[in-house]
């Protein structure tokens, strides 16, 4: 984690004041040799959601040794051009993308549970390497489906205030403020989550009081979690809560993404005239919840072999997997299914949260060789558009 003064600076309004503090902190910084085995591909920032500016993120990335890094928010490429900045500051070789629902109405997938704990039907793919020079045309396709989202956000903050009678959450004043919507970004169910969090420990302070709370209103956080929000001082106390509140309430109030989400078909056509990767995201069915803010569930496990025969058919092109949060029995699986029918494998851990390490331990494995090879030709590609599949 990086020092929280650095963080704030790292973190500053504008993207201007962000580059010149990553200039001043390199100036004395100390770096660990960067380990060829560390890659991560699928780094959130604030303009999703994060604790990490795209500055802060790649100078973190090279605070903990990483030999690469990627970044990827949800629905938008708004920080993708600072990211790289800040990359070629640090001397760090990147690699940029997005995240996005995808619908698979029309295909034999169209009622089944896949990666998304809140709706069937509904696909994560993430769109990787994408050419430089394409960037502003992707940002400009996803605009009318970020506005279709934030017609959800609003919908969701209005359940909110339904269940929580008197909490007052308010989406102009309390939630897009914590975005970088105002920049380009995207406001997630997390924002809405948040800006909650922050409501209830105004109200009810942080420890005990606010575990009372919690154990009245049926959210009574789990063992580990009372631990974390015991810890008064922490200084991401809210992101702590909100993963007690995405358990508890973000199925009472989700509503269904339906506007905002293209069409399988219709993202894979845009990806090929881009010449950028898609990605079906594999999640597996969840035993032992990594993040402490997912309950264990059955997603795509039953029908994979079937799922990707279809992803195949529609020319999905890829699977990425983060191999810290599989089985060993999935990780072989999933690859074994990726090379029988062709499909390139992409990794990365899916960061979002000041707890998380941006090194992915489980690449030490020499097995997921393979998983290194593959974040080398995103960079290629992104910088010689070579041919990658």
């Amino acid at each position: 984690m990086i020092d929280q003064e650095l963080l704030g600076r790292l973190n500053a309004d504008g993207r201007e004041a962000r580059i010149r503090n990553l200039k001043k902190a390199l100036e004395s910084a100390s770096f660990p040799p960067a380990d060829p085995r560390y890659i991560n591909n699928h780094i959130h920032t604030t303009f999703s959601f994060s604790p990490y500016s795209p500055t802060a993120a790649v100078y973190a990335a090279r605070a903990e040794g990483l030999a690469t890094a990627g970044i990827i928010d949800h629905d938008t490429m708004a920080g993708t051009r600072e990211f790289l900045e800040a990359a070629e500051l640090a001397g760090l070789p990147v690699t940029v993308g997005m995240e996005c629902r995808v619908s698979m109405a029309g295909t034999p997938m169209a009622d089944r549970r896949l990666n998304s704990a809140d709706q069937t039907g509904i696909a994560y793919m993430t769109i990787q390497a994408v050419p430089h020079d394409r960037i502003e045309t992707l940002q400009d396709w996803f605009e009318p489906r970020r506005q279709a989202r934030e017609k959800r956000n609003r919908k969701m903050t209005e359940r909110i205030n339904r269940l929580l009678p008197g909490i007052g959450l308010d989406y102009d004043r309390d939630v897009r403020p914590e975005s970088m919507a105002r920049y380009g970004g995207t406001v997630t169910e997390r924002h809405l989550l948040y800006a909650l969090a922050k409501k209830m420990t105004a109200r009810a302070g942080k420890g005990a009081p606010l575990i009372r709370w919690l154990d009245s209103l049926g959210a009574a956080p789990d063992e580990k979690q009372r631990r974390l929000l015991e810890d008064e001082e922490y200084p991401f106390y809210e992101y702590d809560l909100l993963g007690v509140l995405k358990a508890a309430f973000l199925p009472k109030i989700y509503a269904d993404a339906a506007e905002e989400c293209p069409g399988i078909r219709e993202i894979a056509g845009l990806c090929r005239e881009m010449d950028a990767l898609l990605c079906y995201a594999y999640l597996g069915d969840v035993t032992k919840p990594a993040t402490g803010d997912r309950k264990p569930q059955k997603f795509e496990d039953d029908y994979l072999d079937e799922l990707i025969g279809c992803l195949k058919e529609l020319g999905v092109p890829a699977v990425t997997y983060m191999p810290t949060r599989n089985s060993p029995e999935q990780l072989a699986r999933i690859r074994r299914l990726c090379e029988d029918n062709g499909l390139m494998q992409v990794s990365g851990e899916d960061i979002n949260s000041p707890r998380q390490s941006f090194v992915t331990r489980a690449m030490e494995d020499p097995r997921l060789g393979n998983l290194i090879d593959s974040t080398w030709r995103l960079i290629r590609h992104e910088q010689t558009k070579e041919r990658i599949v």
